[in-house]
């Protein structure tokens, strides 16, 4: 079936034709008679650019794919060691191991991601600076490759972390063996408080991080002067039985998430503009504490809060939106601080601005993650200015020695990409061995030149 493909961001459609194998078998035919456009594997979407689209190709939609031709399957053993279908999502993972004490190792800010998308980003979540991302936690994976074999492969291949982060580029993973971590309750032990400055956000969370396990700061795009990069500083740790109310004491796993609201099939351009979000920004930094308090919260809200409104996306608009992701070094604020600074001053609407601390990352080859602070935007498109903005933004972030990430990337240059990605001469070797005639390949892949 020929079908219209975006992003989560919703921008640069491009039709392709879209075929949902159940089998690594049915999966290896089509690869087979994929064609001179080639084939990419995709998930549920949620990449925000261009990365599982393939113009006038075929692309997989792997929701589906399971090495038994049955719905998608996982398996958990006693010590927390999950087999799971490339095609299971997150969410459908989640609801299964909570209830049994089991937590995955790493999440992204939605569930709705398959596990084989967060093998192909390799995913990091607010547990990076303790937990590295998801590819430091998997044990092997099974990967179909453009031969139409199906390899099994560990840390100590190389093209397992070619594929760790490769953006689907060297094959379709079939399934992934990772370990979770053990939890006690459904909920969150959680410390909130709120910053004055870009300075202070900073500092609170260098200071604190690391005697928590998950940390995240909410930024305040549109304050200026001496409040520019205030923000909402949280801090989380799973709760134990004894941190909960008791009206959640009795079944302190239960876990059944699902959207509270649905945004509407169609939303105006222009709903998300410097009024509506100064307005959120005003609200939600003035009923966070100004100092430490302490709250119990589930897992949804906490890991997942825009998970709560299905289909969010639609909110920005017929136009979509950028999302713009980088990561400097330690030692780098200033860049990150001039980046504020220029955002702060140009009065850019981004509804949801996020920083993090980073820790080790991984040795994927095109791995985002770095020890560093990352700073990711969510910008509606079309600002007056917003293009050479951004790219001036590229050109610090590489000139730091950062990088942007791939799996939110939607118009970066081929040129800054070989710029902030060292091992991508090594990375594009490994892939081809395994994909001599370039059958991978995808519409991100053609614009940054990766094949």
């Amino acid at each position: 079936m020929t079908t219209l493909l975006t992003g989560w961001g919703r921008t640069a459609p491009t039709r392709a034709t879209v075929a949902r194998p159940r089998t690594a078998e049915e999966a290896a035919d089509l690869v087979a008679k994929a064609g001179r456009r080639g084939v990419v594997a995709r998930g549920l979407g949620r990449a925000y650019g261009d990365a599982a689209q393939n113009a006038g190709g075929l692309v997989l939609d792997c929701t589906a794919l399971n090495s038994t031709g049955l719905q998608p399957s996982w398996h958990v053993d006693s010590t927390g060691l999950v087999t799971a279908s490339a095609g299971i999502s997150l969410h459908d993972l989640m609801t299964a191991l909570v209830p049994r004490g089991w937590f995955v190792p790493v999440t992204p800010g939605t569930r709705y991601v398959t596990v084989g998308g967060a093998v192909a980003a390799d995913v990091h979540g607010k547990n990076h600076h303790v937990d590295s991302s998801f590819g430091a936690h998997l044990r092997s994976l099974r990967l179909l490759t453009a031969d139409g074999s199906v390899r099994t492969l560990g840390p100590g291949d190389d093209l397992f972390w070619a594929t760790v982060g490769g953006m689907g580029l060297t094959g379709v993973v079939v399934e992934a063996t990772f370990q979770c971590v053990p939890i006690e309750t459904a909920w969150m032990r959680v410390d909130v408080e709120r910053t004055r400055d870009l300075d202070q956000t900073l500092e609170t969370m260098a200071a604190t991080d690391d005697g928590h396990r998950y940390t995240v700061a909410w930024i305040d795009l549109l304050a200026r002067g001496g409040r520019m990069g205030r923000g909402v500083l949280t801090r989380g740790d799973h709760a134990a039985p004894g941190d909960l109310p008791a009206r959640a004491r009795g079944n302190p796993l239960a876990f059944a998430p699902r959207p509270l609201l649905s945004a509407p099939p169609w939303a105006p351009g222009g709903l998300l503009n410097r009024a509506t979000v100064r307005a959120f920004n005003a609200a939600w930094y003035g009923k966070a504490p100004a100092a430490p308090r302490r709250i119990v919260q589930g897992l949804a809200p906490f890991f997942h809060p825009l998970d709560g409104v299905a289909g969010w996306n639609r909110m920005y608009g017929p136009r979509g939106f950028v999302q713009y992701q980088f990561v400097v070094p330690l030692g780098a604020e200033d860049t990150l601080r001039r980046v504020v600074e220029r955002l702060s001053g140009a009065g850019v609407v981004s509804f949801l601005t996020v920083l993090k601390r980073f820790g080790a990352g991984t040795p994927g080859m095109l791995s985002f993650p770095m020890p560093g602070w990352t700073l990711a935007l969510d910008i509606p498109a079309g600002q007056s200015g917003l293009a050479a903005m951004l790219t001036e933004f590229d050109g610090w972030v590489a000139a730091a020695g950062g990088r942007l990430y791939l799996a939110k990337d939607s118009r970066m240059s081929a040129a800054t990409l070989a710029a902030t990605y060292p091992r991508l001469g090594e990375w594009r070797e490994i892939r081809r061995r395994a994909d001599p005639d370039g059958v991978f390949v995808s519409d991100l892949a053609r614009r940054l030149r990766l094949c």
